[in-house]
């Protein structure tokens, strides 16, 4: 009977000093934590995202709906435009032969 009384005593003592937070406590600060890491993440991908289409402005012919769209297609640097596969860039929707053809002078 002693045993259990202080057994009982210690687990209500050291549960006081050690933790002061409740369990529901610390699962809200891990929730807002964790939306708090969401949202950085993703407001970093959005200002690389057009930082690299402004990027791909720089190439010749290429304009603000052309750029957005041939990031969309996956084409993320300039260099990856020049390099490309001429029936693939063609078929990024906006992007036409004359703009292929000025893009290809670039890759000679």
């Amino acid at each position: 009977m002693i045993s259990k009384f202080l057994s009982k005593l210690k687990s209500i003592l050291f549960k006081s000093e050690v933790t002061s937070e409740t369990p529901l406590k610390k699962e809200k600060k891990a929730a807002k934590s964790v939306k708090t890491k969401t949202k950085t993440k993703t407001k970093t991908k959005a200002v690389n995202s057009k930082k690299n289409i402004e990027t791909l402005t720089a190439l010749p012919g290429v304009g603000a709906k052309s750029a957005k769209a041939l990031y969309e297609a996956g084409f993320k640097t300039t260099k990856a435009v020049i390099a490309a596969d001429e029936k693939d860039l063609l078929a990024v929707s906006g992007v036409g032969i004359n703009l292929v053809k000025k893009l290809k002078k670039l890759n000679s």
